[in-house]
């Protein structure tokens, strides 16, 4: 068995770019594509595979304001770079002796651009609210083509269902010869969106993500990470989207609270009360699930979370990988959030094991579209009101 031969660079990450800066890039050795990540302590044994055409390959690692370290492992090397908000960091990767695998470690959080943020903008985006609870939008993609999308504050990014990739769109290199029935689609070559729009808002060379998972008659779904650094209101009574890059006046109503990462899911906290009994969690915000709320197994059972409530309904039900997944919802009599309350709150117990990989549980659309909302990207605050539909 070869010697694992650790290189720890602890060096703080400049924001450089091959062609600028970084004369002298290190360099660590590899004879497998498959690549294990350490990122602030999360290991990932199969987080990467090396792209020799790449240049250079970006790994943006899990989004935090706090400096941490980030390790890739090779099968026969490593490499260890400190990543602070708005750093990036360059090295190579040998693969086999000859193939130069630039590789580039970048922080979630963008280097802040002093003179933007000095420009106050404030954009709407006007939406409606689907009968599943989804806070749907329209996307133009290249000034023609249009797909209805909606709002996930628990995704990242563009994703686009294949089936609205193909037969809405033009990003499908090889779509003529696909609908004849003369070839198969190839969706990890889809083109960018060179222009997507939504509202007054404009996207340029967008990268567009295949996805089976969206809400119910959606085309595809976009994610909190798009407006990193800026403000978000979610005005359930307004139906509209304002995006904000600073916020201005007072905020009446609206009580404050801290927003919380991990793996680059934004969270917050909140309690249900049982019997005199407090049980408190964090939960993703799942403005694409039209549930009230989703509860950790594993949570559960380290909470010993209250088995004596009314069984609303029990079922199976299967991810897009064809797993199954047992579950039942139960009422909880009361869940608290920011000071605030809701009664009678339908909640989904998983049995097995989290699908997502690690212990959290969620706030659909269900309870959130109660409740007004600014999600502060910038400064990681939730402010929170009830609205209308809340009496």
């Amino acid at each position: 068995m070869k010697t694992m031969k650790y290189i720890f660079l602890f060096i703080s990450m400049l924001s450089v770019q091959f062609a600028t800066g970084q004369s002298k890039l290190p360099v660590i050795k590899a004879t497998s594509k498959k690549v294990a990540i350490n990122d602030g302590g999360f290991l990932d044994r199969n987080a990467w595979s090396l792209s020799p055409k790449a240049r250079p390959d970006v790994y943006t690692a899990d989004r935090t304001r706090a400096t941490k370290c980030v390790t890739f492992y090779t099968d026969i090397d490593s490499i260890r770079v400190k990543v602070k908000p708005g750093t990036r960091y360059d090295f190579i990767i040998l693969l086999n002796g000859k193939d130069s695998c630039y590789t580039q470690i970048a922080s979630a959080i963008p280097p802040e651009d002093k003179l933007k943020n000095n420009i106050v903008t404030n954009d709407t985006i006007p939406f409606t609210l689907s009968v599943h609870n989804a806070i749907h939008v329209k996307a133009i993609i290249n000034d023609v083509d249009t797909l209805n999308l909606h709002f996930d504050l628990s995704s990242f990014d563009f994703h686009f269902t294949r089936d609205a990739i193909l037969k809405k769109t033009k990003l499908l290199p090889n779509k003529a010869d696909v609908l004849a029935g003369k070839a198969k689609p190839d969706y990890n070559n889809i083109g960018k969106a060179l222009k997507l729009q939504i509202g007054g808002m404009i996207w340029r060379n967008q990268e567009i993500l295949p996805t089976n998972i969206t809400a119910d008659d959606m085309d595809g779904r976009f994610g909190w990470n798009l407006f990193e650094g800026k403000q978000v209101e979610i005005n359930y009574d307004k139906n509209v989207l304002v995006i904000h890059s600073k916020l201005r006046g007072t905020l009446k109503g609206y009580v404050k609270s801290k927003i919380g990462f991990t793996h680059s899911f934004a969270y917050i906290s909140g309690s249900f009360e049982i019997d005199s009994k407090s049980y408190t969690g964090n939960f993703l915000m799942d403005t694409g699930s039209e549930q009230a709320a989703i509860l950790d197994s594993g949570w559960v059972a380290r909470q010993n979370f209250s088995d004596n409530l009314k069984v609303i309904k029990s079922s199976t039900i299967s991810d897009p990988r064809g797993v199954k997944y047992e579950m039942k919802i139960v009422e909880a009599p009361l869940f608290r959030v920011n000071g605030f309350t809701r009664t009678n709150v339908p909640a989904i117990i998983l049995s097995g094991r989290n699908p997502m990989g690690f212990e959290i549980n969620y706030l659909g659309n269900g309870l959130l579209k109660h409740f007004n909302m600014i999600l502060d990207f910038k400064n990681d605050y939730l402010y929170l009101k009830p609205n209308k539909s809340s009496t």
